[in-house]
């Protein structure tokens, strides 16, 4: 017990509820971080972890992110974040999902779940059949609501588009080198939206099939998951799994812009400074990718006080987060910070942990 409150990742959350349901196959981490501002709100994780410890660190790392992505995108919630433990074989099943929506439900709705890594629109409707507590469920046509991920690649879109701007001094991405880990649901939506553009791009991810057939689709270069991060490029955007950018991760890249989906890309707090020192301009990400929790947080919402939707809100409150990273740039240029150290001094004022 000692080790797990001294854990560099244990940040005085507020709830760590571990869940074992043997019967039905269930094995989770749901953690709290912050009610501050409201429901802690953050997606569900499905992933097989070959050992536990790394789900806890997960669990705790994104729970923060998720109170700080919740606040700086102006939302009434906190943060929040579920790990499911899958087995090797990643297998889904109805008990499965009806023992997490009596977890969840069994928190009195100081925690709304929604999709993340391994969770599908299927899921989280098999979860509301045990509580009401869930977002990203299916929505009519031009409302609020479903799939986060479109929502999410858009405003990684609008923000790697600002970060050119800031860093490169143009205001298009055509011709703009882009170098992208990870093409699923998120990364390859922000992939099409640059492709639009005429950015230039280069595409690597574990599913080569993938990869390959989404080259083929945008005209784009695909390198091997290993070769990603040390391709010449004016933008790398990581949109896989996170802690990538360490010591050796940052050593290995050759651009001038990091801007991407992943939740948590800096292994460590002194990561951050290491990008600044080699003049590399970091899009912190929590406030990059917050356009899926802005619409699942508006579904949720409305749904709660059953009103209508509008999907052209969740657009409004999704275009402001390019002047979100920009002030929080200019705040870094102008106080020798990082933009990691400032956007977090920033969120901590907001939940109330300055």
């Amino acid at each position: 017990m000692n080790a797990f409150w001294t854990d560099p990742d244990f940040d005085d959350h507020e709830v760590v509820h571990f869940v074992r349901d043997e019967a039905r196959g269930l094995t989770a981490i749901i953690a709290l971080h912050s009610t501050h501002l409201g429901p802690a709100a953050g997606g569900t994780r499905f992933w097989h972890y070959a050992q536990p410890v790394a789900a806890m660190r997960d669990a705790l790392r994104l729970s923060r992110g998720m109170s700080y992505k919740n606040a700086m995108a102006g939302l009434p919630m906190g943060g929040g974040k579920a790990v499911i433990l899958a087995d090797e074989d990643r297998r889904k099943t109805p008990d499965l999902f009806a023992a997490f929506g009596d977890a969840v439900q069994g928190l009195g709705g100081k925690y709304v779940t929604a999709e993340d890594v391994g969770i599908t629109v299927a899921d989280m409707v098999a979860v509301n059949q045990r509580t009401d507590y869930v977002s990203g469920l299916p929505v009519a046509e031009g409302e609020a609501g479903g799939n986060p991920g479109p929502f999410t690649a858009l405003g990684i879109y609008l923000g790697i588009k600002a970060a050119v701007q800031h860093k490169l001094g143009v205001e298009s991405v055509e011709g703009v080198h882009v170098a992208m880990q990870g093409i699923g649901s998120v990364g390859g939506g922000v992939a099409r939206l640059l492709a639009k553009d005429g950015a230039k791009l280069t595409l690597a991810d574990i599913s080569t099939d993938h990869a390959q057939a989404l080259g083929q689709e945008l005209g784009a270069d695909v390198v091997s998951p290993d070769a990603i991060m040390s391709v010449g490029c004016d933008v790398f955007s990581p949109n896989a799994l996170g802690a990538i950018l360490d010591e050796e991760g940052i050593a290995r890249l050759d651009c001038k812009i990091v801007a991407g989906g992943a939740n948590n890309q800096l292994a460590r707090e002194e990561n951050g400074a290491m990008l600044a020192d080699r003049g590399i301009l970091y899009a912190p990400d929590y406030v990059i990718n917050a356009g899926g929790i802005i619409s699942v947080t508006m579904e949720y919402l409305c749904r709660r006080d059953n009103a209508p939707c509008d999907i052209n809100e969740v657009r409004k409150r999704i275009a402001l987060i390019p002047d979100r990273l920009t002030q929080i740039w200019q705040d870094s240029e102008a106080k020798g910070s990082s933009p990691d150290r400032v956007a977090d001094a920033m969120a901590q004022a907001l939940i109330g942990r300055e």
